[in-house]
């Protein structure tokens, strides 16, 4: 059997697809594969924000358009990437076991956020982000930063910012885990939906034994809560929401957060549930925010 794999050209992402690779390899060790790098419209567009340029799907709609079309078989992601709206045609076939979910400082000593000197400068492109570190400290400037983890820490020794928020799962993918960083606690930064995992796309009714196989239930249902949460929200690029889902035993907790742009207003919540109903559990927390404030915050948003 081959495969043809649909990827960005990102070191990480190429980490990621070979990754993937691998795992189906290993369940069935002739099966054929073939990275297609595809260039999306976030790779091409480096200096613009992303709610500028069309915010959700950025990196992954040449990919879903060569899934479609039949170019390539299956298409690897960040998951925090993708939309929680499938084209239609197109599923999320498979989750692998979730790498490390958080946020980290990086500084060029690793010092934490109550160290950094009053009005440093954070290097960001990510309104969740911003807004989170808006709202712990407020004397914070936060400078829009774009580009792949390489850049931004090119940028981040070159002295044009004092710290820069990345994922601990790309810095480890990256080989890059041992450079000065502090995580940052959940009370202070929840991450994006589906951080730390990856996301494999398929078209509906394909390859569904094979993914199984590779694919980690816990890590799925703490996905789906995730996304369901992301979807009764409406959000996207342009909100400032994190949330992260966890399941232990039978039992998944899920927590999320709706901030304005600026840090000033924070809804928090945190509901638990039936592992086996993770859809439900995300609209309920989702409902409980929208109703304690967040749907004002999101409407401001929407109408900018």
């Amino acid at each position: 059997m081959g495969l043809r794999i649909g990827t960005r050209g990102s070191k990480l992402a190429l980490w990621q697809a070979r990754y993937i690779a691998g795992l189906l390899r290993e369940v069935d060790a002739g099966v054929e594969i073939e990275l297609c790098v595809i260039k999306t419209k976030g790779d091409r567009v480096q200096k613009v924000p992303f709610a500028a340029i069309g915010g959700k799907g950025v990196f992954v709609k040449e990919i879903e358009d060569a899934l479609l079309s039949g170019r390539i078989e299956l298409g690897v992601h960040s998951l925090k990437d993708i939309p929680t709206e499938l084209p239609h045609g197109l599923v999320l076939g498979g989750v692998p076991k979730r790498d490390e979910p958080w946020d980290v400082l990086v500084t060029p000593d690793g010092c934490g956020l109550d160290e950094l000197k009053r009005g440093a400068k954070i290097g960001t492109g990510s309104l969740r982000r911003a807004a989170q570190l808006r709202a712990y400290r407020a004397d914070l400037e936060i400078v829009g930063f774009r580009g792949n983890v390489d850049t931004r820490l090119r940028k981040l020794g070159a002295g044009e910012v004092d710290a820069t928020v990345l994922a601990a799962a790309g810095l480890r993918r990256l080989g890059l885990s041992d450079i000065a960083q502090w995580r940052i606690p959940y009370d202070v930064m929840l991450p994006a939906m589906g951080q730390g995992a990856l996301g494999i796309e398929v078209c509906e009714g394909e390859l569904g034994e094979l993914l199984a196989a590779i694919s980690d239930e816990v890590t799925f249902r703490a996905i789906r809560a995730e996304r369901a949460l992301l979807g009764r929200l409406g959000g996207g690029c342009r909100t400032p929401i994190g949330c992260l889902g966890e399941v232990e035993g039978s039992v998944l907790s899920l927590e999320g957060v709706v901030c304005d742009p600026e840090g000033r207003r924070v809804v928090r919540g945190r509901r638990e549930g039936e592992a086996i109903e993770p859809e439900g559990l995300g609209k309920l927390l989702a409902e409980d925010l929208l109703a304690r404030g967040a749907e004002g915050i999101l409407e401001e948003i929407r109408a900018e």
